[in-house]
């Protein structure tokens, strides 16, 4: 087993804004950390940030801490993750740095780092960055003689973004006659994917784009789909789009109103590359958390599913090592590399658009692709992450509810990377099991765990 973070969680750094490790102070070390590691000379640190109220605080400290090592700094406002990766590449940066929690309430915040090639860092080289942070072996008397770095502002980032993204994304794709519901809710895309459609032709009615430092994720956006999903039957719209914070992911739903998950997502995007001879080596990556229905309805079309660890980087390590070029999460990180080389909700939304006005079906119907195993998914608040071999009584329990199972469902057991809670995953044929084996694994969690 390798060595465990102290600060990484499975999607970089995340905690509550203004106490360890997200002070002023650890943040600057943060952004010291990642110029000596990525720093090149004339090539910027870009750093990007959703539309929390700490966000600001934190960008000055992080932007700080690189300019300090003499690294130059190009501020770009509120812009979503996967625009920190795409204009990183575009703008030859040596770096790419993101402030925000994602999905998570406004008191949260986070860092999340992207090299050169837009792509995250691996454990090792977190672990790195984290000995310089907590060693504070960079301090500014060790300093002397180096100029800083220069830290620029660009305003127009944004609309600028939309403009490189509707060229990359959509060059030849025509979204006249198709109405749209977004929930941006409130975060980093309250501006560009809206911007993004209306370019493409798109009618699209925005929900949930008037952030004000509190609001964002607020009973709105990924996490909380439900006005979403009244209002596309009501509006008439052809599919309803919900980002979380920082729109590295989408869950839509059909022109019912009913949802779709990543999994269903990436049934419908797999099988379109794989039926034109663009997925491949007829393979896609997808998480231990993914639906057997997913591999059985590849499996069907000739295709083949590789799983990866929970978190997006996971999945694009295995998309690396193997060559491939659509992999994601059942939480709707979609990565299609041909694009961009992380989760993108604006990437995924806009293949979703184009395979409805190529085919002519409705997303209703391009969904019945895949027939979904019942699952139930809980997560429990704990008051700490003891490592789960070393709780008996709950393993053991787990272990006789998979013998119990045989090949017809799974359970999984983690911990959240980004959360203080454990998630429990039960899948089955039969429903009626869910529910009394989910009930049998987590009281002991309850009794070992729960605050």
């Amino acid at each position: 087993m390798g060595v465990q973070s102290r600060l990484f969680g499975t999607d970089g750094i995340r905690g509550r804004a203004h106490e360890e490790p997200l002070t002023p102070p650890t943040v600057t070390a943060f952004g010291r950390a990642v110029a000596v590691k990525f720093g090149r000379p004339g090539h910027p640190v870009v750093i990007g940030r959703d539309t929390r109220a700490s966000g600001p605080i934190l960008e000055d400290a992080v932007a700080a801490g690189v300019s300090s090592m003499g690294v130059d700094v190009l501020l770009v406002g509120v812009v979503p993750t996967p625009a920190i990766a795409f204009l990183t590449r575009h703008l030859h940066g040596c770096a790419g740095i993101v402030i925000s929690a994602s999905h998570n309430p406004f008191e949260d915040n986070g860092l999340k780092i992207f090299n050169a090639d837009g792509l995250k860092c691996d454990d090792a080289l977190e672990l790195e960055i984290e000995a310089l942070i907590l060693d504070k072996t960079l301090r500014p008397s060790d300093l002397a003689g180096v100029k800083p770095g220069r830290i620029e502002s660009w305003p127009s980032a944004a609309t600028e973004y939309v403009e490189l993204a509707v060229k990359a994304y959509g060059h030849d794709l025509d979204l006249r006659g198709i109405k749209v519901v977004v929930d941006a809710g409130h975060g980093a895309a309250y501006q560009t994917t809206p911007l993004v459609l209306r370019r493409l032709g798109a009618e699209a009615l925005v929900l949930n784009d008037t952030p004000d430092g509190k609001n964002i994720n607020a009973g709105c956006g990924s996490t909380h789909p439900d006005l979403m999903q009244k209002t596309v039957p009501d509006f008439q719209a052809d599919i309803g789009l919900a980002h979380d914070g920082d729109a590295d992911r989408l869950i839509c739903c059909d022109e019912t109103g009913s949802l779709l998950d990543g999994d269903e997502m990436l049934a419908i995007i797999g099988l379109d590359l794989l039926q034109r001879g663009k997925l491949a080596q007829k393979t896609m990556v997808a998480t231990v958390m993914s639906n057997l229905g997913l591999d059985e309805c590849f499996a069907a079309a000739g295709g083949k599913i590789l799983r990866a660890a929970v978190g997006d980087r996971y999945v694009l390590e295995q998309m690396l090592t193997h060559n491939l070029n659509l992999g994601g999460e059942q939480s709707g990180h979609v990565i299609l590399r041909d694009c961009n080389t992380t989760g993108d909700g604006l990437v995924t939304a806009l293949q979703l658009l184009r395979i409805m006005k190529t085919s002519g079906q409705p997303l209703s119907r391009l969904r019945q692709c895949m027939k979904k195993y019942p699952q139930l998914l809980v997560n429990l608040k704990v008051h700490e992450r003891i490592p789960l071999d070393e709780l008996p009584e709950v393993m053991d329990t787990v272990k006789a509810v998979e013998s119990e199972l045989g090949t017809s469902g799974r359970v999984l057991l983690r911990y959240s990377g980004t959360e203080p809670k454990i998630r429990l995953l039960v899948e089955t044929k039969d429903q009626a099991l869910l529910q009394p084996v989910a009930d049998r694994i987590l009281a002991p969690i309850r009794k070992l765990l729960a605050p």
